[in-house]
């Protein structure tokens, strides 16, 4: 009985461990603080040289935030963040100073040049490249567009400020959870922020780069949104963002039976095409797809030629995306280790 007691009571520590390890621990104040920094600089001057051996180097299942400085430079390598090393904080020295790129295009599930697994994720300043399409490879005379991703994002709760995505085809998996884009700058051709994630992005710039890197194709695709059942809570909101570029494109296509993209308060330039939207493989079930745009301005605003399905919300529904609320009832962005 003495035996079963005590296996049972280290199932519950061990249980309440891993459940606390989720839960980044707040240092002083309303914000979190950080527990430590780790510095990573290629010319030695740091406890790395590398981002993903300082990575390796934080303990499993975590619960305090740690800070990784990266200094100024262009780091050739893929990283990943593994799924039990929640509360990282990767700072750049800004988005045109620290800059971590590859060059993979194998399938889209595993040629991102960055991947985060965990929840509790936060980058501020730092650019994350593939460049393999970038200019395209050229094969049987055509410049050859394939999937070549820049980042993948699982985890709940993350958060990317002042960050830069670039690639031209999948440049951004948004894959599943709630996540939070300030201030980045996203750039791609074909699908190039896509998956099934329930995210914000604010003011932010999203260019669109098919016409200057790959003027074959008619035009391109800037989301491609995964929601999969009208219970699904999963969809993107753009919130004072720019919609700019080189070339024409649609502002998404449906890659879910019940795809959800809502734009808000966002400049478009003429690059968008008047019909706005594609419900590609869902053609049939255009009532299910959620897409949005109000109060938007510019030359490819212009909705009087939008697709006839094409959603018109109330101000309450409205609302109830574009508020920061929709991602974030308990209010951990106010709690992560950062200053937006």
């Amino acid at each position: 009985m003495q035996c079963l007691f005590a296996f049972v009571l280290i199932l519950l520590l061990l249980c309440f461990g891993f459940c606390e390890s989720f839960e980044c621990k707040s240092g002083a104040g309303h914000r979190s603080g950080v527990a430590y920094t780790i510095w990573v600089d290629q010319s030695g001057k740091g406890e790395f040289k590398s981002v993903q051996q300082a990575i390796d180097s934080v303990p499993c299942n975590n619960n305090k935030w740690i800070r990784i400085y990266i200094s100024p430079g262009i780091f050739r390598e893929k990283v990943t963040i593994p799924a039990d090393k929640p509360c990282i904080f990767l700072e750049g020295s800004g988005s045109r100073l620290t800059i971590i790129e590859w060059d993979d295009h194998k399938c889209t599930s595993d040629s991102a040049t960055f991947s985060s697994y965990p929840d509790n994720i936060v980058a501020k300043g730092i650019s994350f490249k593939n460049i393999y399409n970038i200019p395209p490879v050229v094969l049987e005379g055509k410049n050859s567009v394939v999937p070549a991703l820049a980042a993948r994002i699982y985890g709940d709760k993350s958060a990317f400020y002042s960050c830069g995505f670039f690639g031209l085809q999948d440049t951004l998996w948004d894959v599943e959870g709630r996540h939070y884009f300030y201030g980045c700058y996203i750039e791609g051709g074909i699908d190039f922020i896509f998956g099934s994630g329930q995210s914000i992005y604010e003011s932010c710039q999203v260019n669109f780069t098919l016409g200057k890197y790959a003027p074959q194709y008619p035009e391109g695709y800037i989301t491609a949104q995964g929601r999969s059942s009208s219970d699904d809570p999963s969809g993107f909101v753009f919130k004072t963002c720019a919609f700019v570029g080189t070339g024409k494109t649609y502002l998404g296509r449906a890659y879910g039976a019940y795809s959800r993209v809502i734009i808000y308060r966002s400049m478009m330039s003429d690059i968008i095409v008047p019909s706005g939207w594609d419900a590609w493989d869902y053609v049939h079930q255009e009532g299910n797809l959620v897409y949005e745009e109000a109060n938007c301005r510019g030359a490819g605003a212009n909705t009087s030629g939008r697709v006839p399905w094409m959603k018109k919300l109330g101000a309450s529904q409205l609302h109830q995306f574009v508020r920061r609320s929709y991602i974030d009832k308990e209010g951990w962005i106010d709690k992560l280790p950062i200053k937006s």
